[in-house]
């Protein structure tokens, strides 16, 4: 895929209400499949990589809060080909989705996601606990 190829994919920096949704959101079972990922970190950044070939990035969404990723889609099997013809079938085809609870809080406005020859690659920039900043105080 050349550069001019690529196409943004969406990243929702959403708030979520740290109460029911994220519980109802890890307790439902949906039947969807669930995406395998690798989850590292360097000095700077948690990283999330994950296979996502076959997904068109309009059927990708990535959600995150300061201390989850949701990763959810949907992959568009062929509908030509009857079952009855296969002899081995062990592609994913359909909706997944994958929650990641995260092991340090990271910054969601400054997170990026890319895509490149099917893999998601999420960058979440860690929060600097140790950085400080100096307040002026106004007079009223």
């Amino acid at each position: 895929m050349d550069d001019e190829d690529e196409e943004e994919l969406e990243v929702d920096h959403e708030e979520t209400d740290k109460g029911s949704k994220e519980k109802e959101w890890l307790e439902e079972d949906t039947g969807e499949g669930q995406l395998t990922v690798d989850v590292y970190q360097t000095p700077e950044n948690i990283v999330i990589k994950t296979m996502i070939a076959g997904v068109k990035p309009e059927d990708l969404h990535v959600s995150i809060s300061r201390d989850m990723v949701t990763i959810k889609g949907r992959r568009e099997g062929e509908r030509t080909i009857r079952d009855d013809d296969y002899f081995h079938k062990e592609l994913y085809w359909g909706a997944f989705s994958r929650t990641i609870l995260l092991p340090a809080e990271i910054e969601p406005e400054e997170s990026e996601a890319s895509e490149k020859h099917g893999l998601l690659t999420v960058n979440l920039p860690k929060i600097d606990k140790a950085k400080t900043m100096k307040l002026k105080v106004k007079s009223g």
